[in-house]
């Protein structure tokens, strides 16, 4: 089994990556899919942000309003903090437990936004960095995601610099290009996953 750690900055294109390697055969596993689970209406997680952030956090059919939490959390990084030590290792644990499950020979992709940022690099055989231009990014957050400006700056600032992420990158995968060459690009990352996971 190959572990891949697959980061980016928010807008960069990270998703669009991860789909084109799940086509090509990778058992992916998604950080941000599986906090949004663990913090499903009626989850232990949930109570733990409701006890800590409060009733204003959740919509009115109880579940939780993250463009709300979110706008609280991005602007004050000591409520970040107190989000993130209740979500992440609720995320660790299902994110392990998934990996248990893939088969020997599989390239496990790990998609975890915040990989830079909480130091998690060694934890993979080898780190994959999607990125763009932080005017792209800007423009992707505002234009297709329907983000103010000034929200999209300050997601983007409270993210690791394209520096600090370019450092711990493997493998850097640039951005700033159309699909088809972004899916040309991806292919020739993932002929060398598999390259690496038979020499494993």
């Amino acid at each position: 089994m190959l572990k891949v750690g697959l980061t980016g900055g928010i807008g960069a294109g990270k998703s669009e990556v991860s789909r084109f390697l799940v086509e090509h055969g990778a058992v992916l596993i998604d950080a941000d899919r599986i906090a949004r689970e663990v913090v499903a209406p009626g989850t232990p997680g949930l109570a733990a942000v409701v006890a800590a952030f409060g009733e204003d956090v959740l919509t009115e059919d109880g579940t939780l309003d993250r463009p709300k939490l979110g706008s609280i959390v991005f602007a004050d990084p000591d409520r970040l903090a107190v989000l993130n030590d209740i979500v992440h290792p609720l995320v660790g644990e299902r994110s392990r437990a998934l990996e248990e499950a893939a088969a020997e020979d599989a390239v496990v992709v790990h998609d975890v936004p915040l990989l830079t940022e909480n130091g998690l690099a060694p934890l993979y055989d080898l780190v994959v960095v999607v990125d763009a231009d932080p005017a792209t990014q800007l423009d992707r957050l505002v234009r297709l995601r329907g983000m103010t400006e000034q929200d999209a700056r300050a997601r983007m600032a409270a993210q690791a610099t394209r520096e600090q992420r370019r450092e711990i990158a493997d493998v850097v995968v640039d951005n700033d290009v159309p699909l088809d060459e972004l899916r040309r690009r991806v292919k020739e990352v993932w002929d060398e996953l598999v390259r690496r996971a038979r020499t494993e």
